[in-house]
């Protein structure tokens, strides 16, 4: 099957700087500069992949994000030996400057917001197509869109340069209003010009969907819940011949059925290059994660699950009165055989990874399972072959459900969406289950959502995003509650840690005669 990865290298190379060329001091003829690019249809389509080469970056979900928001969560934690990798999953934040923490996030996400910003300044003035001009800039408006739903994520602020900059740019407070209004406006403008499906060749690009998906997304972190539900009710009127739930839940998280129904926006990861993440031809298109969660002696273990969740699911079984698969597909904990006895015990090159004295004896010590590769080798690297699936179709039916309950739909008819994702798990109907009493209001209906969320996209990037909309990160009680869950939540200082601090470089660059023009966050 084809990839859009494959189309990735010839752009990420045509682009290779973020500097203007005025910045020289020597003109070298034969390099490409912004006057002899940005002339052709195949600069634009060059032009828009390099806008996507930036999901193959270790700042991104290839490898480090999902410290911020798998690990930074209650869902899991670092047991890295490097103290402060892990604590900036704790909340100690003392070098502001700390790259895998922090800098190489707002680096890696503005680089990829200049490339779209090149795409959307430069390829208006180039004659061509004008559905594949559209469908380009589209495209580059989505991925603008996606960076800087990060970027209000992580720091509820940053500075948004809407055209490309140079070396000189000086980096101005946007307010995470400024920063929704504009993802609101290039998610409006991709829906309008993507196509709701892409040919073999180009799998993996933006479609209408996505941008639905990703603005309904928008809207409800705003709790803009009217305008999220009509989004995403599109998707959900495309159940059947566009979207849907496939048979085999644990297919979304390897490469045995990549871009099938289930899968709205998908990174096209892949192991064919072996070399680093920079912008050359060894440029590397693997999902690093895998090496980072699985247990030492496969990887190296520095991320891990929380024991709560391992009871959370053992607390409902299946109406065939057996233990719910999303767990043994999840997690890996001690003891676990003897809750899935049907299920093979081997894991990677272990016969028995039941009993294994090299992931610990402590009940807590659970390992993140999701994403694995044992299915095809014997231990991790830094070139796992699985898409990553940022946006699937069971999330959007979650995230449907709390819309209407939140519009004001009875929870007994909300709970339609949320059923469809528990019957594919063999669970019963929440009306027929010991959680039927969540249908008697609101307020019971979504704590119980928070908590089937959690169950289908543990480890999935989503559990911080939902934190933060319901407002749990807000208050004392709804830090209590975590803490109970997750130790490193006593850390937590309210009113701070809900985002992370603005790396100190970028403030001191914006500092122009004495004046901040990118204001460090509050409590920092």
């Amino acid at each position: 099957m084809n990839k859009i990865y494959k189309m990735m290298l010839v752009g990420a190379m045509g682009l290779l700087s973020g500097c203007s060329a005025d910045l020289l001091d020597i003109d070298n003829p034969n390099e490409v500069t912004n006057t002899t690019y940005w002339n052709k249809p195949e600069d634009a389509t060059a032009g828009v992949n390099a806008c996507y080469s930036f999901l193959y970056k270790e700042g991104t979900w290839m490898r480090w994000l999902s410290f911020r928001y798998d690990l930074t969560s209650d869902e899991g934690w670092s047991s890295s030996p490097w103290i402060e990798l892990g604590d900036w999953t704790r909340f100690l934040y003392n070098n502001y400057n700390f790259y895998e923490g922090n800098t190489v996030h707002w680096e890696h996400f503005y680089v990829g917001i200049f490339r779209c910003n090149q795409v959307l300044a430069n390829v208006p003035n180039i004659e061509m197509d004008e559905t594949t001009k559209n469908r380009v800039l589209a495209q580059a408006s989505f991925l603008r869109a996606l960076w800087y739903f990060q970027v209000n994520l992580l720091w509820d602020k940053g500075t948004m340069p809407l055209e490309p900059t140079d070396a000189n740019y000086v980096p101005k407070d946007a307010s995470e209003q400024e920063i929704w209004d504009q993802v609101e406006k290039d998610l409006t403008f991709a829906m309008q010009y993507l196509p709701e499906s892409w040919d073999a060749a180009n799998l993996g690009r933006a479609t209408k969907g996505a941008a639905k998906a990703l603005l309904g997304k928008a809207y409800m972190q705003q709790h803009k819940y009217d305008k999220a539900k009509e989004q995403l009710q599109w998707l959900i009127d495309k159940e059947g011949s566009l979207y849907g739930l496939i048979a085999n839940r644990e297919d979304n998280f390897t490469d045995l059925d990549e871009n099938n129904k289930e899968g709205i926006f998908e990174i096209q990861f892949d192991d064919q290059n072996k070399g680093g993440t920079g912008n050359d031809a060894s440029m590397a298109f693997g999902f690093q994660r895998t090496q980072f969660y699985a247990p030492s002696g496969i990887g190296w273990g520095d991320g891990k699950a929380r024991r709560w969740l391992v009871d959370e699911f053992l607390k409902e079984k299946r109406v065939d009165g057996k233990n719910d698969l999303r767990l043994y597909g999840s997690i890996l904990y001690r003891g676990f055989s003897q809750d899935f006895p049907d299920q093979p015990k081997k894991y990677y090159g272990f016969e028995n990874a039941d009993w294994n004295d090299n992931w610990g004896t402590d009940p807590e010590d659970c390992y993140i399972r999701k994403y694995n590769t044992s299915y095809y080798r014997s231990a991790e690297d830094y070139f796992a072959r699985n898409n990553y699936r940022i946006m699937r179709y069971a999330d959007i039916l979650m995230n449907y459900a709390e819309c209407l309950v939140e519009t004001g739909t009875n929870p007994a008819d909300a709970a339609v969406y949320v059923d469809k994702v528990r019957e594919r798990a063999g669970l019963a109907q929440l009306k027929d289950s010991q959680w039927k009493d969540c249908l008697n209001s609101k307020d019971a209906f979504i704590k119980r959502l928070q908590m089937e969320r959690t169950l289908e996209l543990c480890f999935e990037g989503w559990r911080w995003a939902d934190l933060k909309r319901w407002g749990l990160l807000d208050t004392e009680a709804g830090i209590e509650e975590l803490e109970k869950r997750d130790r490193d939540f006593k850390n937590f200082v309210v009113g701070k840690h809900r985002r992370l601090p603005i790396p100190r470089d970028e403030v001191d660059v914006s500092t122009v005669n004495g004046e901040i023009h990118l204001n460090q966050n509050p409590g920092y």
